[in-house]
């Protein structure tokens, strides 16, 4: 039995009542309702106890709950969109404040991680398990290797992805990088997954989105050009008297708050001040680089980002039939949990070495000094658990409508862009082109998460 929308939760609640009043005689039942209504609820009572006893082979099939609605598909998609959207915001606040991102994303991937374990034991635990529709702990027992493998490379690559993101996010913006990566994986990400689905999805309606993401990919490239060229002009134009020697005291007393959001009357967000302060107190420095180290971490987090969402797919779906015959398809709590153990891994042992051996000019580091630095940990927590509980629903509404379909998350620049204005002062005091292109480029991705959003379908089951 299947079950869709919110009756599962109502159903669900009805059990639990159902149980605690079986454990007394009915006669019980109706007395307590009897001394509590004071003998005016008798009717109440008994139609209570009626309509719990027919609810009974109801709650005694119960099982998982799995999303089918495609209503229920599209809120989850648009919660994982924000939640997805924020947490590379936190990471970048965090280095502009000049925590190591070896630190910040080692702290990320721990809630990361419990946020896929909380998911696996609540909503993937609901219900009795049957040879069918196993629950999440009758899955770990089965033969379904193959399935945990497509999986767990999911979640290496997102791991990947995920890492090199945080060190592109320095380089150019937070804006610029959510576009990049983002477009690369609705690109390749979204037509394998149409394929792999079936083509559940609607082609007429999935591709022009597709091609709504390039377009907002033109758009933001000029728009980290127009922007590039705006901040050359401010520091060209900055008086010798604020030289890098005399930023120091220019600045002095200024809280990283106030640098962020542009709030100190000395300092405001986009100037040539603002720009040589941000260098200074922040913990990866970008000044001198190679603009083609920005580039290339981007497009490399890219292709990461374009392959985890197909090999989910391909574990909760076996579109390859790679499962011995009998075995049930990996439900998608099973498959997130395997998918976050291998991201989990991952992570931790690369920030590991990069805690010893630190790459871009960082400073080392060591678990000492890990453990030891709080400042702004309890951000970084709380980014880990975003990520996870965005990447939990986005695998749920994919499931529910098609995983192309579920590429619509991939409009999380939207997201980024807005903070990454309102928090760090991205593009103030830019050109008037700078701001007409900006425009652009959010108005083409609104087009798009709409376009790829209508093009959901129902996923059949067996």
């Amino acid at each position: 039995m299947m079950i869709t929308g919110a009756w599962p939760f109502a159903s669900f609640i009805c059990c639990d009542v159902h149980s605690l009043f079986s454990l007394w005689p009915y006669y019980r039942v109706y007395g307590v309702l009897d001394s509590l209504y004071n003998n005016h609820l008798d009717f109440f009572a008994i139609s209570l106890w009626i309509t719990l006893n027919s609810e009974s082979n109801l709650c005694t099939d119960l099982e998982m709950y799995l999303l089918e609605s495609k209503a229920g598909a599209i809120v989850c998609m648009l919660l994982a969109l924000f939640f997805l959207g924020t947490w590379p915001a936190i990471l970048t606040l965090l280095e502009r404040r000049g925590r190591l991102p070896q630190h910040t994303y080692l702290d990320y991937s721990l809630t990361n991680f419990l946020a896929a374990l909380f998911i696996a034991f609540t909503v993937g635990g609901i219900g009795k398990s049957t040879p069918s529709a196993p629950n999440f702990l009758a899955q770990l027992a089965q033969d379904n290797w193959p399935s945990v493998l497509f999986a767990m490379g999911g979640g290496v690559v997102l791991s990947l992805g995920n890492l090199a993101s945080q060190y592109a996010f320095a380089f150019v913006g937070l804006s610029v990088t959510e576009v990049i990566t983002a477009s690369i994986t609705v690109v390749i990400g979204t037509s394998l997954n149409y394929f792999l689905d079936g083509k559940i999805n609607r082609a007429e309606i999935l591709f022009p989105g597709v091609g709504c993401f390039l377009i907002a990919v033109c758009l933001g490239s000029a728009v980290h050009s127009s922007n590039t060229a705006d901040n050359k002009v401010k520091l060209s134009n900055l008086s010798s008297d604020y030289n890098a020697g005399s930023v120091d005291s220019f600045t002095e007393g200024v809280k990283p708050m106030d640098l962020e959001s542009g709030g100190d009357e000395k300092i405001k967000a986009g100037s040539a001040v603002f720009l040589l302060d941000l260098e200074k107190r922040r913990a990866i420095k970008v000044f001198g680089k190679n603009s083609f180290i920005g580039l290339a971490i981007i497009f490399f987090a890219g292709i990461c980002f374009s392959l985890f969402s197909p090999a989910f797919n391909l574990a909760t779906n076996d579109q390859w039939h790679t499962l011995k015959e009998g075995v049930p398809h990996l439900t998608v709590y099973t498959a997130f949990f395997y998918f976050s153990v291998s991201c989990f891994v991952i992570a931790i042992i690369l920030n590991f070495i990069f805690l010893y051996h630190p790459v871009l000019n960082l400073p080392k580091s060591s678990l000492t000094a890990y453990f030891r630095d709080w400042d702004g940990r309890g951000w970084a927590l709380l980014a880990g658990l975003l990520c996870g509980f965005g990447n939990g629903l986005q695998f749920m509404g994919g499931q529910a409508a098609g995983y192309a379909a579920a590429d619509a998350v991939q409009a999380l620049p939207l997201v980024s862009t807005f903070w990454g204005i309102v928090l760090f002062g991205e593009y103030r005091k830019s050109s008037r082109r700078t701001y007409m292109l900006l425009g652009s480029m959010l108005f083409m991705f609104i087009v798009a998460v709409a376009v790829l959003m209508a093009s959901s379908g129902r996923r059949k089951y067996q």
